[in-house]
This record gives structure tokens, C-alpha cells and sequence, in this order.
């Protein structure tokens, strides 16, 4: 009986199998391919939930005529949350999209007359526009009907793209402060630069700070960039000072800095560096508030919303951009930027090492 010649295996199902078994041995893939998008998809789908129908937030601007009247005819529909306050705050509320409608009274000795002012890019907006005259029709009689002038507000500040840029560049700094730090120093370990430092005078802290301080001059370079380009191009200005926004992109720099410290300071590998960092960022790329606002997600998270650095930094920067505010209002969140820069940088200094 003859012997059965040796087939030798296929070189492309062979290479096909290496392949599979290479993939399935590293859990940073196994996390993207099929982790990333589920984690997406159940975030998403909780800040865009079938959510009951919100209250209708109007303002009503401080006026002799019919504030009071016009007031007790708001306050007994139980969708309307009806606050008075002056012209320029009331503005200014609509403008940064914290009302939704508001009603000025004009004097008038014969009519009851109003103004409503509206954002029509927001559809909650037009939508409370439509609620309130409904509610003042049928609360008034067929002779006494109101009579109403729609005026659109137009000014920077109540645009989707005005509440964007802050979130883009609150976005850009904590990717130039985990990728422009963290990154480098694993590149660094990887190529063993890390290893002859070891052996001169200087302290762990010397060369952490000098990195930081280093990628602090592209930061600059980089928010410049963008906001003289929304400026431009969109319109965008800063409603605050100039040096309130300078103070809160140089604490926001430092804290993400502090944390690309941390999570570089034992990682050998760019592949594990680089799983760590999108790690680190996911949350904040979902939870922060950088495309929509962080108010869309349950009650119960916002807590735990409110302490991430990113959502420090975002609120802050559209509180200065968009609402004029300064340094002192905005102490609870750069607190929480200083802790996390703080604690990070300490314990990257703790734990650094060279090899």
C-alpha cells in the first residue's frame, strides 16, 4: 500500500487564521470593534430618550403695562414656567438658550399688545412661541383678543454653532493635553530617550513640568487658531473678557496636561498608551456636553457629569464666551479643573518611570 503524500497546509488559510487568532489576543481591539459601539450607542440613546414633554420656559421683560395680568394668565397653565426680569437680562437669557420665549408688554390704551421675541433656529423655541398665544387667545375674550409682533433674535450667542465652538475647543484642549503629553513621553520611553535621562542630575518633576510647560506653547498656537477662525468665518465673539477666557484655557490645559502625565507615566507600549487615553476620553467625549448639551442625560448622572474635567471646562468656557461671565461665578468648576490637574500630576510624578 502506497504511502499518502504530505499536503503541505494553505499558506492563505493559514495567514487567514493568524491573522483572526492575532486579533482576538489583543483586547484593545476586541474593546473597539465590539465594546465602543455598544457603550455609544446605550449613551446616545439615554441623552436622546423618549423623554415627557418639558415645561415651556418664558420670560416676561419688566413693563408697567399688563406684566401683572399677563403674569397670572401664564402662571395657571401648569406647562409654563413664567420668570420676569429686565430687558437686558432677558435677552441675554435667550441668547444662551436658558428661555425659550420672551414677552415684552406694550403700553397701550386700548389693545392688549406684546412682543415676542424668539430664536427660530431652536425649535423649542418656536414651539413655545405657538403654546403661549394659544394660551392668551383662549384666556382673553373674542373683543379683547391680543394683538402680538414677532421679532426674531438674531444676535451671536443663541446659535448652534455658539454653543459648538466652546465644546470643539474644550475638546482640543484635552486632546492636545493627553495625545501632545502623553503620547511623547511613551515615544520617548519607546526609543529609550527616558533611559539616559535616567542617568543625569534631573528630577522626575523637572522633566514632567517641562514637558507640560512645552506643549503649553502649541496649546496657545492652537486655540488662537480656532477662535480667530470662528470669529471669521461665523461671527463668534467673546461676550466676556479676554482675560477670563486666557485664565480658563490655561487651567484647562494644565489639568488635561496632569492627566497625559498620569497615564503615560508607566505605559511601555504606544498601543497601550494609546488604549488608555481613549479610555480616559470616551466619557468626556460623550458625557461632557461637547456636541449637545449634558443636560439631556438622567437626573441621577449629573453629578457624576458635573465632576468630569471636560464638563468643568466646557461650562466654563461658554459661560465666559457666550454669557459674559467673569472668574469669581465660575469657582466650583476650576476648582474641580485644579483638583484633577493637581492629584494627576502628583500621582504621575509618584509613579513615573524612566524605563
Amino acid at each position: 500500500m502506497s504511502a499518502r503524500p504530505f499536503q503541505r497546509p494553505s499558506p492563505l488559510g493559514q495567514m487567514i487564521l493568524a491573522r483572526v487568532r492575532e486579533f482576538y489576543r489583543e483586547p484593545e481591539a476586541l474593546f473597539w470593534v465590539y465594546g465602543f459601539p455598544l457603550l455609544l450607542a446605550i449613551a446616545l440613546g439615554i441623552a436622546f430618550r423618549n423623554r415627557p414633554v418639558e415645561r415651556i420656559r418664558v420670560d416676561v421683560q419688566e413693563a408697567p403695562a399688563a406684566s401683572e395680568s399677563l403674569l397670572a394668565v401664564l402662571r395657571a397653565d401648569d406647562r409654563v414656567d413664567v420668570h420676569i426680569d429686565s430687558e437686558r437680562e432677558c435677552r441675554k437669557r435667550l441668547r444662551s438658550a436658558k428661555t425659550d420665549l420672551v414677552i415684552v408688554p406694550v403700553p397701550d390704551s386700548k389693545t392688549r399688545k406684546f412682543e415676542y421675541w424668539l430664536d427660530q433656529n431652536r425649535p423649542e423655541s418656536v414651539l413655545a412661541r405657538n403654546a403661549v398665544d394659544s394660551i392668551l387667545v383662549r384666556a382673553a375674550h373674542s373683543a379683547d383678543a391680543p394683538q402680538v409682533t414677532d421679532h426674531v433674535m438674531e444676535e451671536p450667542g443663541g446659535r448652534y454653532i455658539d454653543f459648538l465652538i466652546p465644546g470643539l475647543l474644550g475638546m482640543n484642549l484635552m486632546g492636545g493635553g493627553l495625545w501632545g503629553v502623553g503620547f511623547v513621553i511613551v515615544d520617548m520611553r519607546i526609543r529609550k530617550l527616558l533611559k539616559r535621562l535616567l542617568a543625569t542630575p534631573m528630577r522626575r518633576s523637572q522633566f514632567l513640568l517641562s514637558i507640560a510647560l512645552s506643549r503649553m506653547i502649541f496649546t496657545i498656537t492652537e486655540v488662537l487658531t480656532l477662535l480667530i477662525f470662528a470669529w471669521l468665518v461665523f461671527g463668534i465673539e467673546v461676550q466676556g473678557s479676554w482675560f477670563s477666557l486666557g485664565v480658563l484655557i490655561v487651567i484647562g490645559a494644565a489639568s488635561f496636561m496632569g492627566l497625559g502625565l498620569l497615564v503615560a507615566s508607566r505605559a511601555k507600549t504606544t498601543e497601550a498608551v494609546s488604549g488608555l487615553m481613549n479610555l480616559v476620553m470616551l466619557p468626556m467625549y460623550v458625557f461632557s456636553g461637547v456636541f449637545f448639551s449634558s443636560d439631556r442625560f438622567p437626573e441621577l448622572a449629573q453629578p457624576f457629569i458635573k465632576l468630569l474635567p471636560l464638563t468643568a471646562l466646557n461650562d466654563s468656557l461658554r459661560a465666559v464666551m457666550l454669557d459674559g461671565s467673569g472668574i469669581a461665578p465660575l469657582w466650583q468648576p476650576i476648582a474641580i479643573l485644579i483638583a484633577w490637574g493637581a492629584i494627576s500630576f502628583a500621582l504621575a510624578v509618584k509613579w513615573f518611570r524612566w524605563t
